[in-house]
This record gives structure tokens, C-alpha cells and sequence, in this order.
């Protein structure tokens, strides 16, 4: 079929130049809008931020059981929090400091979200469920800490089956299906505690033995 004067060619846009008219890849229109945003005043550090204040908004709304808004809060500072690496490397804006708020950032929404939660648990009197939030968070923190540890002794370790980005996943899986939430009539909140609890335990030792293993082959 033709196509009128008028009417764009499909995955290409027109501009006008010098009197004359060019033709915009797709590509072309990606790589002006990524240099666009690394001539802005954004920066890594303003995402990282903006993504912990997110977090914490979501761990107040799951303090007053607001578990669907606090899981959308919480994917969407998730999202911004794994953002930031990437627009650090791309822009070339990225720092000694800001690498080292990032990783301290991410430990402290993961807490305060998991603290929320706990708490959660404990106004419902589920101790066994307090017990597993609690779990998860030292779990949480020791899957972080095993890598950084091992990694500062030459050892590359990414084995595991619960990286952040899994666990943020099943946290806002249990979130917007805990009991109240509205959107289903069966609860994932205090499944995905356990389901959490145990993959972080599991990973705190696979990377031990991972790590012992690299150490013993120097």
C-alpha cells in the first residue's frame, strides 16, 4: 500500500535540517534522547535517593496496611535503586562515594521494608512469621556481606539462588497479595517471608562454600 505525502515512513521520524529533510533511526532517536539525559543535572545519586525515599514511603503504608500501595512504592524504588548502577556507567557520572551509597542504600531499604513487615506480623500476634522477617533481614544482609567480603579478597561470588533483584521480586509478589490487599482472596505475604528466609539462608552458605573452595585452589 502507498503511503500519502504526508504520512511518515513506519520506525522513522522526519526533522527538518538546512532546508532539507532527514530521516531518524529508531537507534539514532535512542542515542540523542541517552545523550540528552547525560547533558542533564541528573545524577546517580539524586535516582539512588529518590528510590530510598520511595522505599521508606513504602515501609510506612505497610506499617498502616496499605499493602498494595506500599508494594507498588517498593517496585518502583526497587526499579530506581537498580537503575542508578546503569545510568552511572552510561553518563560516566558516578563516583567513589556514590558507589558506596548505592551499596549502603540498598542495604537499609531491604531492612526497613522486612522491619515493616515484622512488624506487621507482631501486631497480628504470628511470632513464627516475626521470626522469619527476622530471619530474612540478617539473611538479607549476610548474602550482601559474603559477596563484598569475597570479593575484597579476589574472589568474584554471584552463586546463590537469592540476589537482590530475586528477592525483590518475591517481596512484592507476598506485598501486593498480602491478606487485605484486595486483589486476590489467598495471602502470599507470610509464604514469601518463609520462601525468603530460607533462599537467603541457602545462599549465605553456598557462597561460604564457594568461597572456601576459590580459596583453596591459591
Amino acid at each position: 500500500m502507498s503511503r500519502g505525502p504526508g504520512q511518515p515512513t513506519r520506525g522513522r521520524a522526519r526533522r527538518e535540517g538546512n532546508g532539507r529533510r532527514e530521516s531518524l533511526s529508531a537507534g539514532e532517536m535512542r542515542t540523542m534522547a541517552r545523550e540528552r539525559l547525560i547533558e542533564s543535572r541528573l545524577t546517580p545519586n539524586a535516582i539512588s535517593l529518590t528510590g530510598f525515599v520511595l522505599i521508606v514511603v513504602a515501609a510506612v503504608l505497610v506499617t498502616q496496611e496499605l499493602f498494595v500501595l506500599g508494594g507498588l512504592a517498593f517496585i518502583v524504588g526497587s526499579v530506581m535503586d537498580m537503575l542508578d548502577g546503569r545510568y552511572s556507567r552510561m553518563s560516566g557520572k558516578g563516583t567513589p562515594f556514590g558507589a558506596f551509597l548505592d551499596s549502603s542504600l540498598d542495604r537499609i531499604e531491604e531492612g526497613v521494608v522486612l522491619t515493616a513487615v515484622a512488624a506487621y506480623f507482631a501486631k497480628t500476634g504470628d511470632q513464627l512469621a516475626v521470626a522469619g522477617a527476622t530471619l530474612t533481614i540478617v539473611g538479607s544482609l549476610m548474602v550482601s556481606y559474603t559477596r563484598a567480603r569475597a570479593e575484597a579478597l579476589g574472589v568474584e561470588c554471584k552463586v546463590g539462588f537469592a540476589d537482590r533483584p530475586t528477592r525483590v521480586v518475591i517481596l512484592s509478589i507476598g506485598l501486593l497479595f498480602a491478606s487485605g490487599a484486595g486483589i486476590a482472596d489467598f495471602e502470599l505475604l507470610e509464604p514469601a517471608i518463609y520462601v525468603m528466609a530460607a533462599l537467603t539462608t541457602v545462599t549465605v552458605l553456598q557462597r561460604i562454600f564457594h568461597v572456601r573452595g576459590e580459596l583453596a585452589k591459591t
